[in-house]
């Protein structure tokens, strides 16, 4: 696991300050003391990855990366805006969410995923994301229920859903068998994608783990309605687990789905 300081932005208060020396006690880190000290001067003087308490969000600077990891809703934004035009969804088009589904998604990563899928499923479904790493589970959790978009709805979804810090494959060892509609999985491609610019801060503490058969079969297990995989569309995995690919033409990548009805 990576190591990590907590701090406060450069410009601070009393109550930053005592936030900042919560999160450290919750994630078992060392709080240190700004003191107008650049972010680049502290990581050179301490070695480690420094989370940042501000006013409006946490941030993540990982050692020798170039830009800081923050929770945003943006491209989850956008993705909504454009369902509730009724355009399509390729990821609902994959797992055919609906009102009062169950969803799980095994690498949660910023959560865009989840957030679409907690405003379909509402009030009375359940989104579950995991995330192998802990300082990332963290930043995203708290972004989830703290960040306002504006739109009361889409505030809701995010902050019903439930983030938990665990290996995927542990997850699923541990769930009860058929008790979630749909598992999902959207693990670093194999390939990759220059456009993609704003996952260039993720990539420093994604956990690259590849699917196994172990883990497609417990997702079998747990899985009520099917199992759907994103993945850049020269992946291997779709053939070698056995999804039905969802082809598209103009994208980058595609949606694999098993379904076990």
């Amino acid at each position: 696991m990576i190591n990590l300081i907590v701090t406060t932005a450069g410009r601070t208060d009393s109550h930053m300050i005592e936030q900042a020396k919560g999160i450290a006690k919750d994630l078992e880190s060392t709080f240190i003391v700004r003191n107008k000290t650049s972010i680049s001067e502290l990581q050179s003087r301490i070695n480690d990855d420094v989370l940042v308490v501000g006013k409006s969000r946490l941030e993540l600077y990982v050692l020798n990366g170039k830009e800081p990891l923050f929770f945003h809703p943006n491209s989850a934004m956008f993705r909504l805006k454009r369902i509730i035009r009724g355009e399509d969804d390729p990821f609902l088009e994959a797992t055919k969410l609906q009102k009062g589904m169950t969803f799980l998604d095994c690498t949660i990563g910023l959560g865009s995923d989840c957030i679409v899928a907690s405003f379909i499923t509402g009030q009375t479904g359940s989104v579950i994301g995991i995330e192998g790493n802990r300082y990332l589970s963290y930043l995203v959790a708290t972004g989830l229920k703290t960040w306002d978009t504006g739109i009361p709805e889409i505030n809701a979804a995010m902050q019903t859903i439930e983030v938990i810090y665990s290996e995927h494959l542990d997850y699923l060892r541990s769930s009860a068998s058929n008790s979630i509609d749909v598992v999902y999985f959207d693990p670093m491609f194999e390939e990759n994608i220059a456009e993609s610019k704003g996952i260039e801060a993720l990539k420093k503490v994604a956990i690259y783990r590849d699917l196994s058969f172990e883990i497609i079969e417990e997702a079998r297990r747990v899985a009520k309605n099917r199992i759907v995989l994103k993945d850049h569309w020269k992946s291997e995995r779709f053939i070698k687990f056995g999804f039905k690919v969802n082809k598209r033409k103009t994208s980058k990548f595609h949606f694999g789905v098993l379904n076990l009805l």
